[in-house]
């Protein structure tokens, strides 16, 4: 049996846990091909994997590695001395490239790593130049996937991985609980302003995610839908990306095109209804036990009402799930979308939720670095996996 080694190689799924006071948070990421001689871990990690095989996981505590949290990093600028590319203003508790921050020590007009608006009055902002995790504890764990026998050596890059795990992770927080401006500037405008039943007209019987993508959507679905539960499919399509041995009560498809929701063969029931044209849900309160949104959140142009009808429908305890990733039809996605990084995504998400007031236990979900299928008509070109974000919570009882 083979076990790891310091001159190793394994292929590793890394998972940090961490919470917010708004809900509790876990990310994922895989690092194929570690190099246990190279590559860098919390030192208590590294140590602990040494002589454990596949299957195996170890975990630490990791707050302490995250960067140290810096009084000097919360600035106050003038707001004529941001870049001409910076919005005006900026907006209380949204990420921005420090590269906007003109005359500031240690910081360049190329610098793409984010900082945090924390407030605009009497012409200055104040901004947070730390870590979003700075402050934190995390929890880490590490599975051991597959392990290689040791390799050659000849140069290579050196990677750390709770950096690589970390990068992302506390921009979908709130800042010290205030909920972040995401509803300024008009933030639901869109490319082509159409109406959507011309643009859906034709069907489209393609996977808006890689088959990798896919499964993992399919297998959080398997956690959070339970045996004989009614469930509603929202904004619906040809598939609904349940796991095939999971059995329900009832399978409501609400979608845009009868075609594609006739093709999807799971569905018991299915609606034509445009949710940006009339937000109401055409079914009685308390209707459903789960709700599930796949890649198509961001679509609604009034998604406070559509989250209160999800309320609605829910019973008490019931789960509503939206998952999304990095692909979307752009005229038709929301205009902030587009503008947001993808872990503030999963912010604007949680304040859809928060908004109504009728949802708690919220959780998020990202998975990333998982190997692209071979068979993708995307590989080689791309490397890896669609990433795969989840926002759900449960109807307050």
């Amino acid at each position: 049996m083979n076990r790891i080694q310091k001159d190793g190689v394994a292929d590793v799924e890394l998972k940090l846990t961490w919470e917010s006071p708004e809900a509790r948070h876990t990310e994922v990421l895989r690092a194929p091909q570690l190099n246990f001689w190279r590559d860098m871990l919390p030192p208590e990690m590294a140590e602990g994997l040494m002589g454990k095989t596949v299957g195996e996981t170890v975990a630490v505590t990791v707050g302490d590695h995250f960067p140290a949290y810096r009084p000097g990093d919360m600035i106050t600028v003038k707001r004529s001395r941001l870049s001409r590319r910076a919005p005006d203003p900026p907006r209380q508790g949204r990420f921005y490239p420090k590269g906007l921050l003109n005359h500031v020590t240690g910081v360049f007009p190329q610098n793409i790593e984010p900082f945090r608006c924390i407030n605009v009055q009497n012409g200055h902002m104040e901004a947070d130049l730390n870590h979003p995790l700075a402050q934190k504890q995390a929890r880490l764990e590490a599975t051991i996937l597959g392990i290689d026998g040791k390799k050659s050596e000849r140069g290579g890059t050196v990677i750390d991985w709770l950096e690589a795990v970390s990068e992302g992770p506390g921009m979908q927080a709130r800042w010290s609980g205030a909920p972040t401006d995401f509803f300024s500037d008009d933030p639901f405008g869109r490319d082509d302003e159409a109406a959507d039943g011309d643009f859906y007209r034709e069907p489209r019987f393609v996977q808006h995610l890689d088959s990798a993508a896919v499964e993992v959507v399919s297998s959080l679905y398997g956690r959070l839908v339970g045996e004989g539960s009614r469930v509603l499919d929202l904004m619906s399509s040809w598939t609904s990306h349940l796991p095939e041995n999971l059995r329900v009560s009832r399978l409501t498809g609400l979608g845009m095109n009868m075609a594609e929701l006739e093709k999807n063969s799971r569905l018991t029931d299915r609606t034509v209804h445009d949710l940006n044209k009339n937000p109401a849900l055409p079914y009685p309160s308390d209707a459903f036990d789960t709700i599930l949104c796949t890649v198509s959140v961001e679509y609604l142009v009034h998604p406070e009402a559509v989250f209160d009808e999800l309320a609605r429908v829910l019973r008490p305890g019931g789960v509503a799930v939206m998952t999304f990733s990095n692909r979307w039809f752009p005229p038709k996605s929301i205009r902030i979308w587009k503008e947001l990084h993808e872990f503030e995504r999963m912010g604007l998400v949680l304040e859809y939720f928060e908004r109504t007031g009728r949802f708690q236990d919220l959780e998020t979900l990202s998975m990333r670095g998982i190997p692209r299928p071979w068979d993708d008509k995307y590989f080689p070109q791309m490397r890896f996996s669609d990433p795969v974000y989840a926002v759900w919570g449960r109807k307050r009882v």
